[in-house]
């Protein structure tokens, strides 16, 4: 199958190769040029602009936008409009808010375009291990897309799956990321406990090795919680400054809105806060979890 890539970051550039390794024919472009000479090299085809996109491939065009959300992804979708023809398909594949996502669904349709929203997760190791997808839309559309879906996938029946009209893939996917804020503030709270009963002088790394396996609480960010400990039990060159790139306000605005108590993902986001204020290993602690999973920059001592 053939597709157009557009916005060629991390995730982006991964997804494309993993594309490009099972066989499907991936028009790349970005605004960086390098980025899309480096996929060049593994077999995509080069585009410049989004009109030498639309020239490279056949109707009806499938064109993947993954850039961040916000003013670039309105931005280029809005350019894309202007260019394509009747039956093109936009897929929104970045963490676009649900109630923007709905909005251009309604001014896509309005053209004659398909649009379909795909709640994206796997960071960093979705090249290797696949990608979570959850997707909203027109499910003939999507049925349409299914080796796409399969192919980036962790598995052809696992790992995706249609979950309702426009918004609802990136609803699930807001979510899922306030999930992980609460998840990932246990995990830290938890190891800061344990650092600071110092008469038993534990060894971290070796306590999350013993959870790894057979434990109700092993999971895959305990894995990466550790292999970021096996680096540096004390995280002494990372400053406990977490970042929150929008899902996790998303989702405790929603739960306030649906007068549904979230109480565990609220006080993760508040905490994610309190970092930018006071230093703790607590702190520091998630901001080697997003390095380690997505490859977020972390800030340095």
């Amino acid at each position: 199958m053939e597709l157009a890539m557009i916005g060629l970051g991390k995730m982006g550039a991964n997804m494309t190769s993993r594309l490009l390794n099972a066989g499907h024919r991936v028009v790349a472009y970005d605004l960086n040029k390098d980025a899309v000479t480096r996929l060049e090299k593994e077999g995509a085809v080069r585009a410049y602009s989004l009109k030498e996109v639309k020239a490279k491939l056949a109707p009806p065009r499938v064109l993947w936008v993954m850039v961040p959300a916000g003013e670039p992804t309105e931005q280029t979708i809005g350019n894309l409009s202007e260019i394509m023809d009747a039956d093109d398909i936009v897929i929104d594949g970045g963490n676009s808010n649900y109630k923007d996502t709905k909005k251009r669904a309604i001014f896509l349709k309005e053209k004659g375009f398909h649009f379909v929203d795909v709640g994206t997760s796997g960071g960093i190791w979705g090249l290797k291990e696949g990608y979570s997808m959850m997707i909203g839309g027109e499910n003939e559309i999507i049925k349409k897309l299914r080796p796409i879906f399969e192919t980036l996938a962790p598995a052809k029946d696992r790992g995706w799956g249609y979950v309702g009209p426009n918004g609802a893939g990136h609803f699930v996917k807001m979510v899922h990321n306030g999930i992980e804020y609460g998840l990932m503030q246990a995990y830290a709270e938890g190891f800061d406990i344990l650092k600071h009963r110092q008469e038993f002088d534990l060894d971290l790394r070796q306590v999350g090795e013993i959870w790894q396996h057979g434990s109700v609480v092993r999971s895959w960010l305990l894995d990466l919680t550790v292999a970021a400990l096996e680096k540096d039990p004390d995280l002494t060159d990372i400053k406990g400054w977490v970042a929150d790139s929008g899902e996790g306000r998303w989702t405790v605005a929603e739960a306030i809105e649906l007068d549904v108590p979230a109480p565990v993902i609220t006080l993760s986001l508040m905490m994610r806060f309190v970092s930018r204020m006071d230093e703790s290993y607590a702190a520091k602690l998630l901001a080697a979890m997003r390095n380690q999973f997505g490859g977020h920059e972390v800030k340095k001592n």
